[in-house]
């Protein structure tokens, strides 16, 4: 769905967001009341320049409303692999963007993600997967890492990989794969007002993304060994 599109669809109340150098800043009108939002599009790959502007957003609304939500909208191929932000020590600057949203959970802030294109990697993990509720539109793509790639880490070879993931979600990219993971909340189609609506409504009491695997799934174990090592039984 083109931005412009998606942003009348899930703020028919209006909006103003600004999109500069594929960064999305601003805030739109919901009938429970004004979300700040960032973002990303064009398929960008995140680097320290972008994770600074979406962490000073972040900063300026915990600051100045530090209840009011923020929507996270994900359209991105990962972190940039440049030579500069590698120098500069992207890791940190994302760890920053993490904190603030986190400063902004505990302040009271609701956090919510749509993937509405591409999510990949650290460019997803240092501020979409933060959310309190994630979502996606069911063309989207959620890929933490390529297979090809995941080869190369492991050392296990290629068609081993590609076999597992015909019958595990853990090694197969895909929307649907990681709601059966429990990492996407749900697939948003239809009313988006509506759909956002209820997940700025929802009640949220802690991380049950394994269970949730669990119950669909999609992770069978994740949800027993977290519990054992919160035992001390592992």
């Amino acid at each position: 769905m083109p931005l412009n599109s998606l942003l009348d669809a899930l703020f028919p109340r209006g909006h103003t967001i600004a999109v500069n150098d594929s960064v999305l800043t601003g805030t739109a009108t919901t009938d429970d009341g004004e979300v700040t939002v960032i973002g990303t599009t064009d398929r960008i790959e995140v680097g320290v320049d972008h994770a600074l502007v979406l962490a000073d957003t972040v900063l300026a609304s915990t600051a100045a409303h530090p209840q009011r939500p923020i929507v996270m909208l994900v359209d991105t191929a990962g972190q940039r692999l440049a030579r500069r932000d590698e120098l500069l020590g992207i890791n940190g600057y994302f760890a920053h963007l993490a904190q603030t949203l986190d400063l902004a959970r505990r302040r009271g802030a609701r956090l919510v993600t749509l993937v509405y294109g591409e999510s990949v990697s650290g460019g997803f993990l240092s501020f979409g997967l933060m959310a309190d509720l994630i979502h996606a539109l069911p063309d989207a793509q959620v890929r933490v890492m390529d297979l090809r790639a995941m080869a190369r880490v492991t050392k296990q070879p290629l068609e081993k990989l590609q076999a597992l993931s015909l019958t595990s979600p853990v090694f197969a990219p895909g929307v649907e794969n990681y709601v059966a993971m429990g990492a996407v909340q749900s697939l948003w189609d239809g009313d988006l007002a509506h759909h956002l609506l209820e997940a700025l409504r929802a009640t949220v009491d802690g991380d049950h993304r394994a269970a949730l695997g669990a119950e669909r799934g999609g992770r069978t174990l994740a949800a027993q060994v977290a519990i054992a090592v919160s035992h001390g039984n592992a």
